[in-house]
C-alpha cells in the first residue's frame, strides 16, 4: 500500500500544559507541559501512524521553530517532506484550567507564504507516488483563496482520491477547482459554505445531498462536536451520535475522526463502515490531554463497541 499524502501549508509547534487559574496581569504558572508537531495535514498523518498505516507528510516550514518541528517529527513513524520557507513556524499553546475544566487556545496566524513557496511545494508533491492526496488546515497569510486548485489537478491527473479539509475562503474555492473524494467540514465550516443556519438534522441531511450532487464530492463527512457527525455518501444519509465518555480534551478530534476515515476507506471498507471507525478514532481523541490525539488501542475498544 502506498503511504497517504498529507499536505499542511501552515503547520505549527502545539504546545499544552495545564494551570490552576487564568487570571489577566498575574504570571500563570503551568504545569504538565508538552509538544506535539501540529497542523491538519501533520495530525492526520500522525493518527495513521498511529493506527499502523503508511503516512507521508509534506509541510511548509521555516526559522528556528522549523527545525524544532523537524525534530518532533521525527520518529513519528513516517518519512516527512519538508517544503523551506523563509519565515519561522508558528507555535499554538492549548492551557487546560483545572478550577473550572476549561480549555483555552491560543492560535497565532503564521508565517506569509508566497508562490515561489507554492511552486517548490507542488513539485515537491509531483515526484511522490501516491493514491490519496490529503488537504488539510488552514490556508497562510500571503496565498489567494484557491491556492489549492493546482493540487486538485495534481491528484485528477494521478487519478488520486483527493480529500480536502479546510475553512473560509479556501473551502469553496478549493471545490470550485474540482472535484473532491471526500471532505470533511466543521459544522459552522458547513453553514458557512452553504450560506445557510441548518438548525435541524433534516436541514443538514438535505444541504449535504444536495452538495454532493452540485460539487461531485463523493463522501461529505460533517463533524457536529460533541453531537456526533453526518455522513452524506451515494447510498444516502447517516447520522451517528458521539459516545458519552469523559473528556480529557476535544483538540485534535476532527483530525483523529479525518485520520480514522481515511485509514478505513483506504483499506477498502465501505463509505459507513468507515464513518463508523472515524467515528470511534474521534471519540477516542477525547480521552487524551491538550493536543495528544487518539491513541490505536482506545480506537480499536471503540470501534468494537456496539453503537
Amino acid at each position: 500500500m502506498k503511504p497517504v499524502v498529507t499536505l499542511t501549508l501552515n503547520p505549527a509547534i502545539d504546545g499544552a500544559s495545564e494551570a490552576d487559574r487564568l487570571r489577566p496581569i498575574h504570571k500563570i504558572r503551568t504545569t504538565n507541559e508538552r509538544y506535539y508537531p501540529g497542523g491538519g495535514g501533520v495530525n492526520v498523518a500522525r493518527v495513521l501512524a498511529e493506527l499502523g498505516a503508511p503516512a507521508l507528510p509534506v509541510y511548509l516550514a521555516g526559522g528556528a521553530t522549523g527545525a524544532v518541528l523537524d525534530q518532533l517529527l521525527a520518529g513519528q513513524g513516517f518519512a516527512p517532506r519538508r517544503v523551506e520557507i523563509a519565515g519561522p513556524t508558528r507555535v499554538s499553546h492549548t492551557v487546560y484550567e483545572r478550577e473550572t475544566g476549561l480549555e483555552y487556545r491560543f492560535v497565532p496566524d503564521g508565517p506569509e507564504v508566497g508562490p515561489q513557496d507554492m511552486e517548490r511545494c507542488l513539485a515537491t508533491l509531483e515526484a511522490l507516488d501516491f493514491d490519496w492526496l490529503v488537504a488539510s488546515g488552514s490556508l497562510p497569510r500571503g496565498l489567494e483563496a484557491d491556492a489549492y486548485a493546482p493540487i486538485v489537478a495534481l491528484a485528477a491527473a494521478r487519478g488520486a482520491r483527493f480529500v480536502l479539509d479546510t475553512s473560509g475562503p479556501a473551502l469553496p474555492a478549493t471545490l470550485a477547482a474540482g472535484p473532491a473524494y471526500l471532505i470533511k467540514p466543521s459544522l459552522g465550516e458547513f453553514r458557512a459554505l452553504m450560506g445557510e443556519a441548518l438548525e435541524d438534522d433534516d436541514a443538514l441531511a438535505v444541504a449535504a445531498a444536495r452538495l454532493r450532487a452540485e460539487r461531485g464530492v463523493e463522501l461529505v463527512a460533517i463533524t457536529l462536536g460533541r453531537d456526533g457527525a453526518l455522513l452524506a455518501w451515494e447510498g444516502g444519509v447517516v447520522r451517528r451520535r458521539a459516545p458519552d465518555l469523559p473528556v480529557q480534551s476535544a483538540t485534535g478530534a476532527g483530525d483523529s475522526f479525518l485520520g480514522g476515515m481515511i485509514h478505513a476507506l483506504a483499506q477498502g471498507r465501505g463509505p459507513v463502515e468507515a464513518f463508523d471507525f472515524a467515528m470511534a478514532a474521534g471519540a477516542a481523541a477525547v480521552l487524551t490531554p491538550g493536543t495528544e490525539l487518539c491513541r490505536r488501542g482506545d480506537v480499536e475498544r471503540l470501534a468494537a463497541s456496539p453503537a
